[in-house]
């Protein structure tokens, strides 16, 4: 028996596209993490929600051209999350491991944002961490935990050492995590200069700084954007990105390269579905964008 038959579990599958696994290019898991939550609590709910607004959504991209139903996805449903964080995470990383050693990609749905640090150990090969975030989450603890939403980051780089670390979107941080970020040189871009330079340029820097990148995880938290698009967020932060601004980025920068992402830090209770309805249409975009790469790749060769 295999790690996805021994740690998950399907519920409602993600768009109702639902191919077997040996067939599937995209493989969608669910990690219903909620442990370590500080202010608002609820994200373990967020996998359930966001499957269900992928099913009353409509699934054509036009950034992309694509329509989902042309992807062939998987969902293998929910890992088997418990109290015990460090067990959770090491389920997660067997699942991440497994997952792309059979050749596919993987898309998480959270779920706190430290499932990250899970998923990234499954990644046996040298790549790069893209992270869209209001938060630096570089903090060495925060409320006396050394492994939680805050200090994930800090975590991977520590014992991962991917080959780069790029945030974007950043607004919300403390001294600590600056002087980290300078000293490790971590970038990181605040989304008030997303803003005055515009999504084009925005996109252009980070495709500068992975040039030389050939695989690359990428994490969208939920909060990177503003209250008034995702106010349904563990920790909403003012001045934030809109929903318009973040596709046109990911629409740019997001392509083959990219082996597995995740999308975390929904709290589905504290709106009505506005938010999880951005992320299921988030993950739509992502998905189009690295098929319609793939596509463009295969067809040229």
């Amino acid at each position: 028996m295999n790690c996805l038959d021994l740690f998950t579990s399907i519920t409602t599958t993600f768009s109702g596209f639902q191919r077997e696994f040996e067939e599937a290019e995209y493989v969608i898991v669910g990690v219903p993490l909620d442990a370590t939550s500080t202010y608002r609590s609820g994200s373990r709910f967020a996998p359930l929600a966001i499957r269900e607004a992928s099913l009353n959504i409509e699934t054509y991209s036009f950034r992309a051209e694509t329509d989902l139903e042309e992807l062939k996805i998987h969902d293998v449903g929910d890992l088997h999350a418990t109290g015990n964080m460090g067990e959770t995470l090491r389920k997660l990383e067997l699942v991440t491991n497994e997952i792309l050693n059979n050749g596919k990609t993987m898309a998480l749905i959270g779920g706190e944002h430290t499932i990250t640090l899970g998923a990234v150990k499954g990644i046996h090969k040298d790549f790069a961490l893209l992270s869209f975030d209001a938060h630096l989450d570089l903090r060495n603890e925060y409320m006396d935990q050394t492994v939680c939403h805050a200090t994930f980051m800090r975590r991977i780089n520590e014992t991962i050492k991917p080959s780069k670390i790029i945030e974007v979107g950043t607004r919300a941080v403390c001294k600590e995590e600056i002087d980290y970020a300078t000293s490790q040189k971590i970038a990181y871009t605040t989304s008030q200069r997303i803003m005055q330079v515009g999504a084009g340029d925005a996109a252009k820097e980070i495709n500068r700084l992975l040039a030389d990148c050939q695989y690359v995880y990428l994490t969208v938290d939920m909060d990177v954007l503003d209250p008034a698009f995702a106010p349904a967020v563990q920790n909403p932060e003012p001045d934030g990105l809109s929903t318009h601004m973040l596709l046109d980025i990911l629409s740019k920068i997001c392509s083959q390269r990219v082996v597995a992402f995740d999308i975390v830090e929904a709290t589905p209770h504290y709106d009505t579905g506005a938010t999880a309805i951005q992320a299921a249409k988030i993950i739509f975009e992502i998905l189009s964008y690295i098929h319609k790469d793939k596509k463009r790749r295969s067809n040229t060769t």
